[in-house]
């Protein structure tokens, strides 16, 4: 690792206004505790409810995992440093930061296609399903999905490790992200920006094309189901997914895709927030809301426990 004169940086958050400030806590505070509560109730309604023994809920609760992990990666920092006033963080807590969000965020679009192909199997090849997606190979998707994101992020992270910074280390961001920590670089920043953009890209490209193609035949094997209710239970078991990919996979784009959006800080700032903070709270909701049997496997965790504590 080179030499280099700064050891720390400053966040400076997303507003220096007190009031606004009060109001943004508030909001990050609710809204992490609903993430984090919400995930971990689906991971525990997975494990423990013999019904939700499936590879999908296997999936499910493999992303609720990623979702508690990437939202505490960046989220718990920012409230610190609104509740103490405290802007600062060492250089070394800055690339861990950067290295966990970077690596849930990257994974997560392995396992979002990993849930597709799950899908397309259950709808397209429903007699052969039980012996495709079968336990070993459920686990053996997940390593995958590790190790593609850790495979992805390595070389961008790698260059990132050797910029240098010498006069300038406030950034104006709410957390260590690559676009920022590249912006008050003094090192030729080129090669990292272009690493970051190829990785961005094919990791898109790979997740996205396993997902149109799992959806492409889903959707013409549900057309061709001969009855309505048919129709309507297969699209109701894929509907969840669908939205998530669609959060997901668009907010990726606005930002890397966009070059406006880095640019334009504030806009930057806005989405990367919403994408910490209100994506992981909102994906429990979709996936039980319409889920009969994720609600069933709740109430009857419910039972159980007040039975007991009445015991």
């Amino acid at each position: 690792m080179r030499n280099r004169t700064v050891t720390t940086f400053i966040l400076l958050g997303l507003t220096n206004d007190p009031q606004l400030q009060v109001l943004i806590f508030i909001f990050l505070f609710l809204t992490y505790m609903l993430s984090v509560t919400g995930n971990l109730t689906i991971i525990i309604l997975t494990s423990v409810d013999p019904h939700l023994k499936t590879p999908m809920y296997f999936f499910l609760k493999n992303f609720s995992f990623l979702e508690i992990s990437f939202t505490s990666a960046c989220i718990p920092r920012y409230l610190y440093s609104i509740a103490t006033g405290d802007k600062v963080i060492t250089y070394n807590d800055c690339m861990i930061q950067v290295f966990f969000t970077d690596l849930c965020a990257v994974t997560e679009f392995f396992l979002l296609a990993a849930m597709s192909y799950d899908r397309y199997v259950a709808i397209c090849k429903p007699l052969h399903y039980v012996t495709i997606m079968n336990s070993r190979v459920c686990r053996i998707l997940i390593v995958c999905c590790w190790t593609a994101g850790l495979g992805v992020l390595t070389p961008p992270l790698s260059l990132a490790l050797n910029l240098e910074f010498c006069d300038s280390n406030i950034m104006d961001h709410f957390a260590c992200d690559a676009f920022p920590l590249v912006k008050i670089s003094c090192s030729d920043t080129w090669l990292v920006e272009q690493t970051v953009m190829i990785c961005a890209v094919l990791t898109l490209n790979m997740t996205l094309t396993c997902v149109v193609l799992s959806y492409g035949s889903i959707i013409r094997t549900i057309f061709r189901f001969p009855s309505a209710q048919q129709r309507k239970k297969a699209f109701s078991t894929c509907s969840s997914h669908m939205i998530v990919v669609c959060i997901t996979y668009g907010t990726c784009i606005f930002i890397y895709m966009n070059p406006a959006a880095k640019e334009e800080v504030a806009v930057n700032k806005g989405v990367t927030i919403l994408t910490t903070s209100l994506s992981p709270m909102l994906n429990p909701f979709i996936y039980t809301l319409r889920n009969k049997q994720v609600k069933q496997a709740f109430n009857d965790l419910i039972k159980r426990i007040a039975l007991q504590s009445k015991n």
